[in-house]
């Protein structure tokens, strides 16, 4: 069977899901991980994986819209938060809107993140940044402003599903597994951006030298080895699995390395820096667009980030995923809060 260009699979159960813009990740055995960079990503272990369709590129706008108009789905963004979920917040900051990212005249330390994200009244993935924006020539970028419960909402109506973070890492190192990057062992091979990341001095200056200044489109950087686009750059991507500060250390033997491993617990996915606040975080993949060497050097693989089920930004999307064995009709979307799947 080819990984590349299918029409359509069978699962169990004889229905069938188009898979004919999607690859085929044949599976297998990896080190997963890395013991050399962000805490949280260590320690590196191994991990198998069944074979797996996943999407070629990121879910882009215009096939959000496409859902958007058969199902009349409302995103996270686009509602009002509930009060009885934000103990303590102030009446006039719970409105319809989404995080957006703003570039600062000056900073005082990279520590506060605050400085250039805006929780902006009306963005949400039609105007990605904020009310006078539009997608109109967007439509081959990857939609982002997407909550978790959007992105589930979207891979149950089109038969698939989210991957899990070793499902999204496997594919992303395209056969290779020593290497830093998904591409190989340098960030601009040759002087050839790889992918959409930042070069500058994060927040302030973006040299834009790899041709974008905020999301580009989704195939604007070249394939990895399993022919899927933009796994590392562009916009983090939400996977199935709940926040774990660290992985699972390495098993003791080889018959007992993890099969189809499944991340930490919800209730452990908490943010301690806000024990008042019971929402439960999913681990996103991938980098983005503002990812810079001074600042996030999560242009990896290997690298990893938690991120709370109600919150959509300026930079994170998904994309989606079919196994053999999956029924999706047993998947339920998240509600504003992230009830577990």
């Amino acid at each position: 069977m080819s990984r590349v260009e299918i029409a359509s699979t069978e699962r169990e159960g004889g229905d069938r899901v188009q898979t004919d813009d999607m690859v085929w990740i044949p599976g297998g055995t990896f080190r997963m991980g890395s013991d050399h960079h962000y805490p949280e990503e260590a320690p590196a272990h191994r991990a198998s994986v069944d074979g797996f369709w996943i999407d070629r590129t990121p879910v882009t706008n215009a096939q959000f819209r496409e859902f958007v108009r058969e199902t009349g789905h409302i995103t996270v963004a686009e509602r009002p938060p509930d009060p009885a979920q934000y103990p303590g917040a102030l009446p006039h900051m719970l409105y319809a809107g989404s995080l957006v990212f703003q570039p600062p005249r000056r900073v005082t330390t990279l520590r506060d993140w605050s400085q250039w994200w805006i929780l902006m009244k009306g963005a949400n993935w039609r105007r990605p940044y904020g009310p006078r924006s539009n997608i109109n020539v967007l439509g081959s970028h990857p939609v982002v402003h997407v909550a978790y419960a959007d992105a589930l909402a979207y891979a149950k109506w089109a038969g698939k599903g989210l991957p899990t973070e070793a499902e999204w890492e496997f594919a992303a190192r395209g056969g290779l597994e020593a290497e830093e990057f998904a591409w190989g062992n340098a960030l601009t091979p040759g002087g050839k951006h790889m992918a959409n990341t930042w070069q500058g001095n994060f927040p302030i200056q973006n040299l834009c030298e790899d041709g974008f200044d905020r999301t580009s489109p989704v195939t604007a950087f070249p394939p990895n080895g399993y022919g899927v686009h933009d796994m590392i750059g562009n916009i983090w991507e939400w996977t199935a699995d709940w926040w774990s500060a660290r992985h699972e250390a390495d098993a003791a033997k080889p018959c007992c390395i993890p099969q189809n491993p499944r991340g930490g617990r919800e209730e452990a996915s908490y943010d301690p820096v806000q024990p008042a606040i019971k929402i439960p975080r999913k681990v996103l993949k991938g980098g983005s667009h503002l990812c810079a060497p001074n600042y996030c050097r999560r242009y990896r693989p290997a690298a990893r980030h938690a991120e709370p089920v109600d919150t959509s930004t300026s930079h994170v999307g998904f994309r989606c995923v079919v196994r053999r064995s999956d029924s999706q009709s047993s998947q339920k979307p998240f509600d504003k809060q992230g009830a577990s799947e």
